[in-house]
């Protein structure tokens, strides 16, 4: 379900009209959350990591409800739920794009997320459709070969695009903890530095708690 957001009376209306006239609306950073907890818990549950800490970002996207608007048509939505669009890998390398519903349950979550990621196996290509094409997803990719610093995107400047595109890079320690690096791009007319603030905060409160 989604509702429309009033742009006459949202006091986001003016931020909105101005960031949409850019060529490039989306801005970005990269973060570290501390991942210590998080992977104890997926071995203790005996889950991937991919799937215990993809979980926690959709439970730290649907609690912030910037993150949760998209443009449609000209016109800002707000929906209740946001699920996952993840690039998900092939033993030849290559990847397909994937759909994930967000369950609130771990258990859940992961069995959808094991069938996308046989559908992908099993399939060829960028595997591009209505499902994978939903605006109520965030994009997602995991890069576990590196850890980075910094991340841009491919970006079609005339398709419009509204969607947070969230990665994640390989663990690295340092003074005992697991330390992750998290890059999120969000839409300006959509989320300033305060809602990515408020993401990273909750992420890193589910990836603790998880």
């Amino acid at each position: 379900m989604k509702q429309l957001i009033d742009l006459s009376t949202w006091n986001r209306r003016e931020h909105f009209t101005f960031f949409s006239g850019f060529e490039e609306p989306f801005w970005g950073v990269v973060t570290d959350v501390d991942a210590t907890q998080a992977l104890q818990r997926a071995r203790d549950l005996g889950c991937s990591f991919f799937q215990l800490y993809l979980h926690c970002t959709l439970q730290a996207v649907n609690q912030v409800e910037n993150l949760r608007y998209r443009i449609e048509e000209g016109q800002v939505v707000c929906y209740d739920q946001i699920h996952a669009s993840p690039t998900l890998g092939r033993p030849d390398h290559t990847f397909g794009f994937g759909f994930v519903p967000y369950h609130p349950e771990l258990a859940a979550f992961g069995e959808g997320l094991r069938a996308e990621i046989a559908a992908v196996h099993a399939s060829q290509g960028l595997r591009l459709g209505p499902e994978t094409g939903r605006t109520d997803v965030i994009h997602f990719s995991a890069m576990p070969w590196l850890s980075f610093t910094g991340l841009t995107h491919a970006r079609a400047f005339a398709h419009p695009d509204s969607i947070p595109k969230i990665s994640v890079g390989r663990i690295r320690p340092e003074n005992g903890r697991q330390l992750m690096p998290v890059a999120i791009n969000v839409h300006h007319g959509l989320a300033d530095g305060y809602h990515v603030g408020l993401f990273v905060e909750a992420l890193q409160q589910a990836l603790d708690q998880a």
